[in-house]
């Protein structure tokens, strides 16, 4: 099918070399189906897609597609962390337990909440592995776990990716302060009143508009890439789902992992974001102030983690530009990417939101089908 992809959507002419590097990304034979949007003052200038939203290539992937985004929907649980925060509900800099009382045992006293937004309170996964992977989906059985477990290192001192738990940890705080469920408050703060078609526990009604998730080839040892199941890393990407076919089933899709299982497309997720990238508000809807995004981008971790393959920056609740990840050439940037190849960025410098995501998965880390998108997207605004 390579190279006889259309290209559909909305592409202001001034950015057109961006549309040709997506459609360059088919021709390649990179895709099968994705999308990819920008915007810049809330407005988007790129809302673009393509492809087939099934390995077989035989249904077009539309306007309205979604898919599992994976840990780009971390993007979307912080920036509900951060309403709290502006609303004066949260504090960064208090510990876990003042809002979740139980979460003080196993010496947790002192966790604070910028310690879970950070991916520093050392809980990358849990002591109680291996688990069934339906394990994941009971709520109050995850958070249970965590309340008792020690953290793996002294927090605040390294990081880990807490590729599920981040979910769970910054879910609960959000659960005790409103009541609500983080895919309930996310729904009814802030993809409705955007008109954000993202979801975090997928109602069945929207099933048929669901890409099927395509697996990059199995890595072996010795592989490039490849990353010990049994290593801190592999425990915390193993918790408890070890393949990504998972984000073909109903039960994956339906429960509520603010982590991991979010699905929408890059304008749903462009959508949320330009809200941030604008300063905290968009149209008529306010999620945050100027103060609060600044809180964000204070440094929580610059270096080479104990159990991470690169160098990290990281604020609270997104990773941070830096020589060794740039991302575009401003400084005020927040970003994070989803297991395979999709991504959020909020450029506050430039007031610019863009997103991409897909359905065939990438084990490369700076993905050559992002890469062309993003430095297109910047040579454009110049």
């Amino acid at each position: 099918m390579a190279g006889i992809i259309e290209i559909q959507g909305y592409c202001d002419r001034k950015f057109a070399s961006v549309k040709e590097a997506f459609a360059s990304n088919f021709e390649q034979g990179l895709e099968v189906g994705a999308s990819f949007a920008a915007t810049i003052d809330g407005k988007f200038v790129v809302d673009i897609w393509g492809g087939y939203t099934d390995e077989a290539q035989t249904k077009p992937w539309g306007k309205d597609t979604i898919v599992c985004v994976f840990s780009t929907t971390k993007v979307m649980t912080s920036i509900c962390a951060l309403m709290l925060i502006d609303r004066g509900l949260l504090d960064p800099d208090a510990p876990v337990a003042k809002y979740w009382p139980e979460f003080a045992q196993g010496g947790k006293e002192a966790v604070l909440v910028r310690h879970i937004m950070s991916h520093t309170a050392g809980l990358p996964a849990l002591d109680s592995m291996p688990l069934p992977k339906e394990t994941a989906y009971h709520w109050d059985k995850v958070v249970e776990l965590l309340a008792i477990q020690k953290p793996w290192w002294e927090p605040g001192k390294d990081w880990g990716y807490h590729a599920i738990t981040f979910g769970h940890l910054v879910g609960e705080v959000v659960r005790r302060i409103t009541g609500k469920t983080l895919g309930t408050f996310f729904r009814e703060e802030v993809a409705e009143p955007l008109g954000a078609d993202f979801h975090i526990g997928l109602p069945e009604k929207h099933e048929p508009r669901v890409a099927e998730i395509i697996p990059a080839p199995e890595l072996k040892p010795g592989d490039l890439g490849y990353i010990s199941p049994e290593s801190m890393l592999g425990r915390a990407m193993n918790f408890p789902v070890t393949s990504p076919l998972v984000a073909r089933e109903r039960p994956f899709r339906a429960a509520e992992l603010p982590a991991s299982n979010g699905h929408g497309n890059a304008r749903s997720v462009a959508r949320v974001t330009a809200a941030v990238a604008c300063g905290g508000k968009l149209g008529g809807v306010r999620l945050m102030g100027a103060q609060t995004i600044n809180k964000a981008l204070l440094e929580q971790y610059y270096g080479t983690p104990s159990s991470f393959p690169m160098p990290i920056r990281f604020g609270i609740g997104f990773a941070l530009n830096s020589k060794e990840m740039p991302i575009g050439p401003n400084s005020r940037v927040l970003w994070w990417a989803g297991w395979g190849g999709s991504i959020s960025v909020m450029d506050l410098d430039a007031r610019l939101s863009y997103s991409y995501a897909m359905n065939k998965m990438s084990h490369a880390v700076g993905d050559p089908r992002v890469v062309p998108l993003i430095r297109a997207l910047y040579n454009s605004l110049r």
